[in-house]
């Protein structure tokens, strides 16, 4: 799944842009999936006092919440990114916030103050309130959601990449460098998609109930190293195989 960020202030425009790229993105008949990060205190996924709400409260770890015209997975916690991953399925998913994600982005911005505090190297585009004053910025084409969708969502498919692990950096660093940086070095063509250990060069594969466990690298050679050493003093058993190991819940 590939993946997109569009950051920016309030009221700069981001939701145009979202709306107007998911719209552009589904007419290409891909699957669209979307994240919007909201930062506001009064907000709440549901309403307190309904029953929903008490199943929570009672200790419920995930809610379903199915009505007549929709249905909501409900968590009492904040997600990060990659705990939300596992619960998409899409061919493009669509981030309004999380400047921090490790993802290419669109920076909205009234103003080229506001540029110069978000622009960095993980930047492909701009769009927001500011293409009504300018074409570019520092070299980086403005995009108006209305004028120029087709020509954005074009650069988008071909600037954006499937998500990196986003892994801890404390047990995830074998490509030099973490997975913030490591989408920016992409974007600018300092690196491949594909010089990301942890999920190109698997020697692991993890699943539990269908889904894939990320396991970083260390922990992978342990559980490699660990079942290797079993099997070797086993008779008949060909190690140079691929082998596979199921556990019955």
């Amino acid at each position: 799944m590939n993946a997109l960020g569009v950051v920016g202030y309030h009221h700069s425009g981001k939701t145009s842009i979202v709306t107007a790229l998911i719209k552009a993105l589904s007419e290409r008949s891909l699957r669209l999936a979307s994240i919007k990060d909201i930062h506001s205190e009064k907000y709440r996924a549901d309403t307190p006092g309904k029953n929903s709400a008490l199943h929570i409260e009672a200790g419920s770890l995930q809610t379903f919440a199915r009505g007549l015209q929709d249905t909501a997975l409900i968590f009492p916690t904040q997600l990060a990114l990659g705990e939300m991953i596992p619960h998409l399925t899409a061919d493009f998913l669509i981030i309004e916030g999380m400047k921090d994600a490790a993802v290419p982005k669109i920076v909205c911005a009234a103003s080229t103050s506001e540029l110069d505090e978000l622009l960095d190297d993980s930047t492909i585009a701009i769009g927001g309130l500011i293409s009504e004053q300018l074409q570019s910025y520092q070299g980086i084409r403005i995009f108006n959601f209305q004028r120029d969708i087709d020509d954005l969502a074009s650069l988008v498919l071909a600037k954006t990449f499937p998500i990196l692990p986003m892994s801890d950096p404390e047990c995830c660093s074998r490509c030099g460098s973490n997975c913030v940086q490591m989408a920016k070095d992409i974007v600018q063509g300092r690196r491949k998609r594909e010089e990301c250990i942890l999920d190109s060069q698997k020697r692991i594969v993890l699943e539990v109930a269908g889904k894939e466990i990320s396991i970083v690298p260390f922990v992978q050679d342990i559980l490699r190293d660990s079942i290797l050493a079993i099997l070797k003093n086993l008779k008949d058993t060909d190690t140079e195989r691929d082998i596979h190991i199921h556990i019955k819940a």
